[in-house]
């Protein structure tokens, strides 16, 4: 059985809702992909034949060290990719996950070497996430949500999630791009907004919490 698009597709939101917890349910590969249980169950019995994952029926999947190393490889296909569209072709940050989405599985080797040495070998996509190394290594820092922040921390944000066009140029219009520094001013009680100084000359924002929770920002010191 070949390594599919979709295979590949699989294996890569494997990778990522491990970070959170593993193993991954196919509850939560449901819920991710919006199919039904008997279909992820069926792909989820492909990639174990396929030993890129090791799968157990009452807890979920693991990905195997070859799982691992196709989802990076995606992974770094798909970084490189929103990059160079927003770098070369002039395309704004909300744009570039989607055409990302579909070339990442036809990238050549060749061509991606081209286009990580044209950028100067990146360590971070335009949305600030990582780019895996050629290797499958990664970019290490220290980071954060926002929405756990202190009052009176001033951080840089250094990643945003890129699933969501409408948000992304929400964010892009108050000024919450990677590299800003923020400083967090008041956190309304039970789960409000956040009101927050953004920027130099700075101004005044307010963030709902749970969009918060969808940027990274590395910490500094207190105000």
């Amino acid at each position: 059985m070949r390594i599919t698009p979709g295979v590949q597709d699989y294996v890569k939101a494997i990778y990522t809702l491990q970070q959170e917890e593993a193993p991954v349910s196919n509850g939560r590969l449901a819920a991710h992909f919006g199919f039904s249980a008997p279909a992820i169950t069926e792909m989820v019995k492909k990639l174990e034949t396929l030993q890129l994952v090791d799968y157990q029926a009452r807890e979920g999947v693991r990905l195997t060290e070859v799982g691992e190393r196709i989802a990076l490889e995606m992974i770094r296909h798909h970084r490189l990719l929103e990059l160079y569209l927003v770098e070369a072709l002039g395309m704004s940050w909300d744009e570039v996950h989607v055409e990302a989405e579909v070339l990442e599985h036809f990238l050549s080797e060749t061509l991606e070497e081209r286009i990580a040495t044209y950028l100067g070998n990146p360590q971070f996509d335009p949305h600030g996430a990582p780019i895996p190394a050629r290797d499958g290594t990664l970019p290490q820092r220290d980071s954060l949500s926002l929405a756990s922040l202190d009052v009176g921390t001033r951080s840089i944000i250094v990643e945003v999630d890129d699933r969501d066009p409408e948000r992304l140029r929400y964010l892009a219009d108050i000024g919450l791009l990677p590299q800003t520094e923020i400083v967090l001013l008041e956190r309304a009680p039970f789960d409000g907004p956040l009101t927050l100084q953004v920027g130099q000359p700075p101004v005044e924002r307010v963030l709902d919490s749970r969009l918060a929770a969808r940027i990274q920002v590395q910490r500094g010191q207190p105000t």
